[in-house]
């Protein structure tokens, strides 16, 4: 077995996702159990996203005991309820809905005006109680880990902000419309990371009030590459059905259909689009020979690439367990049309509940065993 310092960095990308996010953790799940119990953190460089955040940073913190880590994500995502991310009960829900109307209705309310549909209250106490994030720094130190990184949108800047802790040597970046700020990762960049426009409120930090960092993060598998990864790890949330064909519809879409398409756009796209960006790059390099691009200054280089990504749609799965939400969230997004035909997809965002996430880590788990040989050999790993 090679040392670890002989390999090649590996970056793990978790993106957004909310709920969805529970595949995420079934993927992890089988690659702990395909590695060796005492073996190393597989991912000095972790990257993620609104949820995806969450979930990497939980990885950073016990980068020194991975198989601990994913232990601890799999016991909280399979046993999660709506009440632990957002308030779900009648009165809180009603208060804000009210609230948004009453803004509305009247043209704003003043300082009363809402700030989110829903209150993550909840969220934060649970982070707080679960995540020490002072412990990222010891994983740094200990070798363990080379990079935490987490994205965040900025409202007033206009920019995406990719907030990082790592080894020393590691430099802030600028490009267009994309920062990369050296930070001591907290609570509220969790929060801002995930917060979901509309949905949840916006969080401030340090000057700049942010939201959900799926926004405007054009270049998702950048900040891996920024911070020295050399191959990079992919964990998706959308399933690609290549036998869908657009359908024909004389009925107008309902908000729900809408605004699940908007969270498609945000969460989804800019992953796919930056995938097929960076394979279009390795092609066009791997037909200029060595020399040509050193005499051409050409700086880009060939980043190996492994996409993991659901065999089934995550939205058919959140329609069949939608009944499993709180009645006060059941009541608030049958109003949108969530629970028509083609409203799920905004419900798979917000179901924070014990049988959607196990039935969804219970899918990662499942296709990743499935491409166990290929994750083994991309992780230069023994049993390949």
């Amino acid at each position: 077995m090679k040392d670890m310092a002989d390999k090649p960095r590996v970056g793990l990308i978790l993106a957004g996702g909310g709920a969805r996010a529970a595949y995420q953790v079934g993927v992890l799940k089988a690659i702990a159990e395909l590695l060796p119990r005492e073996s190393p953190n597989p991912f000095p460089v972790l990257c993620g996203t609104s949820a995806g955040a969450i979930n990497a940073t939980t990885l950073a913190i016990y980068a020194t005991r991975f198989h601990e880590g994913v232990r601890r994500l799999n016991h909280v995502w399979r046993n999660f309820t709506v009440h632990q991310v957002f308030r779900a009960d009648v009165p809180g829900v009603f208060a804000n809905g009210m609230r948004w109307l009453g803004a509305m209705i009247l043209g704003g309310l003043g300082r009363r005006n809402p700030r989110a549909l829903l209150d993550r209250a909840p969220l934060r106490q649970l982070l707080q109680r679960t995540m020490p994030c002072d412990r990222i720094q010891q994983s740094i130190d200990a070798g363990a880990l080379h990079a935490l990184s987490v994205t965040a949108s900025g409202y007033s800047s206009g920019q995406s902000v990719t907030f990082f802790q790592g080894v020393s040597s590691l430099a802030a970046w600028r490009r267009s419309r994309r920062v990369g700020s050296a930070a001591n990762i907290t609570i509220d960049h969790l929060m801002a990371s995930s917060a979901i426009p509309f949905i949840f409120s916006a969080i401030k930090i340090n000057r700049e009030f942010f939201g959900d960092g799926s926004m405007r993060q054009i270049a998702p598998i950048s900040p891996a590459l920024h911070l020295g990864a050399e191959r990079v790890l992919v964990v998706g949330v959308r399933y690609e059905n290549p036998s869908a064909a657009r359908a024909e519809s004389d009925e107008y879409p309902s908000l729900a259909q809408i605004a699940g398409n908007v969270l498609n756009s945000i969460f989804l796209d800019s992953l796919e689009a930056d995938l097929e960006r960076l394979q279009r790059i390795n092609k066009t390099i791997s037909l200029i020979s060595a020399d040509q691009l050193r005499e051409g200054g050409v700086t880009l280089r060939s980043v190996d690439v492994l996409v993991i990504a659901p065999s089934a749609d995550l939205e058919k799965i959140a329609a069949r367990h939608a009944h499993h939400l709180p009645s006060s969230i059941r009541f608030l997004l049958r109003g949108l049309g969530a629970f028509n035909r083609n409203g799920s997809n905004l419900v798979s965002y917000l179901l924070f509940e014990k049988p959607f996430c196990r039935e969804l880590i219970d899918l990662g788990y499942k296709d990743a065993m499935h491409r166990k040989e290929e994750i083994l050999r991309f992780l230069d790993m023994p049993g390949a």
